[in-house]
């Protein structure tokens, strides 16, 4: 089997291909990525290709199963680029799967995608894909979901895999993590227990996360194996404002939801945070996601818990961690942080 991995240098991306090496059944792996990376691994040939522009057929050509991941979060200040990457990319992508004709196609969707949920109770793949309008991120997720729908219509012999996923975390995505939805203003120093004050107590503030390992395992149990359809990934338990402060050994404090969007609505008009405030309105209007079906018809078991996949995260970000690839660059010091700050906190890709 080969098989394609649209943006395989990111925090999943590189996952899934150490994930896809340690298959029998996977012969040969394509990297693809906007830029190549120093990390080299076995039987993976890279391409540097951009989803919005390049040939992707002839880069797809040959291939039995494609694995699409790429997605950019940045810059959340020009979402005409991000839809240009993200939406009409996607398109490209998949297009050039159906041009190239391969068996499989294997989506990454998030439970960004998901319209906002019930309180009392988890959500299983059935609920609404319509997003939340005020993120940029929902209604991208959103209207691919829609793109996906016409796909599978018009191309009923290719099988088609619908992966949402809730937060993935993992070490070397740390500093990702932090330029992507911090910025260059949190201390790697206070990111750590017992540093932090306190964890703000934002009614319907919850986490499901996964450890990058364990979703790249669902990615590939979905590559290889004959299931279709949409699988939600996440590990137990889900996260609360009290578990984050158990995890950084501080204590919680009441915020209002009104309080908190402002304060983020204010780093984001200050330009001292790359997230744009509907990214937390979307955050907190989140379903939780019932996960049998990935065991059931996915033969697919996290190996981690939810905290052992935040508390890589924790100390990740204290200790500046990546690895060899653009996206996961580890943390440079004061110098990448000024650059970061002077090209554009959330403006730039």
């Amino acid at each position: 089997m080969r098989v394609v991995v649209v943006g395989a240098t990111g925090n999943v991306g590189t996952s899934v291909v150490r994930a896809l090496l340690g298959d029998e059944n996977v012969t040969s792996i394509v990297g693809v990525a906007r830029r190549l990376p120093g990390w080299r691994v076995d039987r993976t040939d890279w391409r540097q290709a951009d989803v919005a522009s390049a040939d992707l057929t002839r880069i797809f050509d040959g291939s039995d199963v494609v694995v699409h991941l790429a997605w950019l979060f940045q810059p959340t200040r020009d979402p005409a680029t991000t839809w240009r990457a993200n939406v009409l990319g996607s398109m490209r992508v998949f297009r050039a799967a159906a041009e190239a004709g391969v068996s499989a196609l294997v989506h990454a969707s998030s439970v960004g995608a998901y319209s906002p949920g019930p309180e009392d109770r988890p959500v299983d793949e059935s609920w609404p894909t319509h997003g939340w309008p005020g993120a940029a991120y929902g209604r991208e997720k959103a209207y691919v979901e829609r793109v996906l729908d016409v796909f599978e219509h018009d191309h009923p012999g290719i099988r088609v895999v619908r992966m949402r996923p809730g937060f993935v975390f993992q070490r070397v995505a740390a500093t990702e993590q932090r330029r992507l939805f911090a910025g260059p203003f949190v201390p790697r120093r206070l990111v750590r227990p017992g540093r932090i004050p306190f964890v703000p107590d934002i009614p319907g503030l919850r986490l499901q996360v996964v450890h990058a390992e364990d979703a790249a395992e669902a990615y590939r149990l979905a590559a290889t194996r004959p299931v279709k359809g949409a699988f939600n990934i996440a590990a137990e338990p889900v996260l609360g404002p009290r578990d984050l402060a158990k995890l950084l050994d501080t204590r919680t404090v009441p915020v209002p939801q009104a309080l908190a969007r402002l304060a983020v609505a204010a780093g984001w008009h200050m330009r001292l945070l790359p997230v744009a405030p509907g990214l937390l309105d979307m955050a907190l209007r989140l379903p939780v996601m019932k996960v049998e079906r990935a065991r059931d018809v996915l033969g697919w078991t996290p190996r981690r818990s939810s905290w052992e996949a935040m508390r890589e995260l924790i100390d990740g970000l204290h200790d500046g961690a990546g690895m060899d690839t653009a996206p996961l660059a580890p943390d440079g010091g004061p110098a990448d942080r000024l650059k970061e700050f002077a090209t554009g906190v959330g403006g730039r890709p």
